[in-house]
């Protein structure tokens, strides 16, 4: 199993934070969000991982060489953006006909990601990829899915003014072995392409939803933020202290 980490985004919204830092290395609870990421998918059994870089490439370069489990880590980096299916194009060599997990890694995930990975190994059969979908308050600036009673996505909605409801893309996929020839073979090398506007409306009927089991938030703001950073805190002391009482 694969996964690749998309980590070179410019992090405009999160400014002044990151004026002099990528945002997938802000740090929760002084660990970098991309730190996090790597920890969780080696648990997760993930073999390789691409991560690619443009926005202070050489300060991703420098943690992953100091990284414990670089030697499973690829860099990309990519002069211009490339958009999110953009960089799976560049990058199909490393994953066509795998099973691969793709995340933006400034996302905070408190989900060890091991019932997503259960349901996509149990999902529909005509189905091929899953889905990471949580319940936004602000479903206007997200995907929106519909879901049908196998928890097959049946629409996807991006970013509407009257969204049908609140159960959004989280944006993070468990692609099946089948999913490049089926979905980006038609697409050009070097080109700027989105998984949200031309992947991800081709693939309603065929990806299975999985709703989050965990805390998990977009750090795309200040705000949401410091959010993380007290969810992390929380959790910390309460992990210290139901280890205190056990002791």
């Amino acid at each position: 199993m694969k996964a690749i980490l998309l980590a070179a985004g410019l992090g405009t919204r999160l400014q002044p934070i990151t004026n002099t830092l990528p945002k997938c290395l802000v740090p929760i609870n002084d660990v970098p969000l991309l730190g996090l990421w790597i920890n969780k998918l080696v648990q997760l059994g993930v073999e390789e991982i691409l991560i690619n870089t443009h926005y202070f490439s050489e300060q991703v370069e420098a943690y992953v060489a100091a990284h414990p489990h670089n030697a499973r880590i690829t860099l990309s980096y990519e002069t211009e953006l490339l958009g999110t299916a953009g960089t799976l194009v560049a990058n199909r060599r490393f994953w066509q006909g795998e099973t691969c997990l793709v995340i933006h890694a400034d996302n905070y995930c408190q989900s060890s990601l091991q019932g997503m990975l259960e349901a996509h190994h149990q999902r529909q059969a005509n189905t091929d990829a899953t889905l990471l979908l949580f319940e936004t308050p602000t479903p206007q600036s997200c995907g929106i899915v519909q879901l049908d009673e196998y928890q097959v996505i049946q629409e996807f909605h991006e970013k509407v003014a009257n969204p049908p409801g609140n159960l959004a893309s989280g944006a993070l996929f468990i692609f099946g072995p089948a999913v490049y020839e089926r979905y980006f073979s038609d697409l050009k090398p070097n080109q700027h392409y989105e998984l949200s506007i031309d992947i991800v409306p081709n693939m309603v009927g065929k990806l299975q939803g999985w709703r989050v089991d965990d805390h998990y938030i977009d750090i795309g703001t200040p705000q949401s933020y410091a959010h993380a950073q007290n969810l992390a805190k929380q959790t910390a002391h309460h992990t210290c202290n139901t280890g205190s009482n056990l002791a």
